[in-house]
């Protein structure tokens, strides 16, 4: 019994003996890999060397290469820059570029906004929009194709004249309708929004009140005509003198 214990005793040992060196090979490897690894990272990183930046973050942060000139340093960031999306692994959360033709996206495979000369379609960044669809230069989506919408006619107007709604035969009646939805570039140009139609009524005479301006031009015309009446001398009842030059110079001496 004795014997057996001291045996697993050294069983025990040599195990724990094992376990250290492959730990102390590991350790040796990593330091062969990353000369300069310090644990004194500061700005998220979990891990840094001199040379590359960030080597690993701290939980809940991302990790991310940021090009400087020639050369690529790691960083971690709360969240993904733009033109990135980010990706949670177990051992690391990590941002990766969208595509070329993409400006932000949410996976690989959806994109969220288009660079300058593409328009967004259902994820996608497209050079044309589909059928059907017309491209909007402001948002730089593609958008569906919207057509004029109109109302319906009102009722015919009276019938009327130069403005006026007596003193005539045939006249004019006019109707109107309002647009309720204007259209896209590419929508159906909008009708008219009035119409006009002969007609004809009974004539009726007009109040004094809404005489027209030819009835009210006949009324100055008859008054200037009367004005001047009364301005030439009336002569009327006037005979011209029919005496010889011997009767008047009769007259002449009698008075004297």
């Amino acid at each position: 019994m004795h014997l057996r214990l001291i045996s697993w005793f050294f069983i025990i040992l040599n195990f724990m003996e094992y376990i250290g060196s492959q730990n102390a090979s590991r350790g040796r490897r990593q330091r062969r890999m990353h000369p300069n690894v310090s644990q004194g990272c500061q700005g998220g990183c979990a891990t840094c060397s001199d040379y590359n930046g960030c080597l690993s973050c701290k939980p809940k942060l991302f990790f991310v290469l940021e090009r400087i000139g020639m050369k690529q340093i790691g960083v971690c960031l709360s969240s993904c820059p733009s033109g990135y999306y980010g990706t949670r692994y177990p051992d690391i959360n990590k941002c990766t570029k969208c595509k070329a033709d993409c400006d932000t996206c949410f996976n690989k495979n959806f994109c969220t906004k288009c660079k300058s000369g593409f328009y967004l379609h259902l994820g996608k960044c497209l050079d044309n929009c589909p059928e059907g669809l017309e491209a909007n230069n402001h948002t730089m989506e593609c958008v569906s194709i919207v057509h004029c919408e109109a109302s319906e006619w009102s009722p015919w107007s009276p019938c009327s004249k130069k403005g006026k709604t007596c003193g005539f035969k045939r006249g004019t009646e006019t109707r109107v309708r309002e647009i309720t939805q204007h259209p896209s570039a590419k929508g159906n140009l909008c009708p008219p929004t009035s119409e006009s139609r002969k007609c004809t009524v009974q004539r009726k005479k007009c109040p004094k009140g809404e005489r027209g301006r030819k009835g009210r031009e006949r009324k100055r015309k008859k008054l200037n005509k009367e004005e001047s009446k009364d301005a030439i001398p009336d002569n009327k009842g006037l005979e011209p003198s029919r005496e010889t030059p011997e009767q008047r110079e009769n007259k002449q001496q009698q008075k004297k």
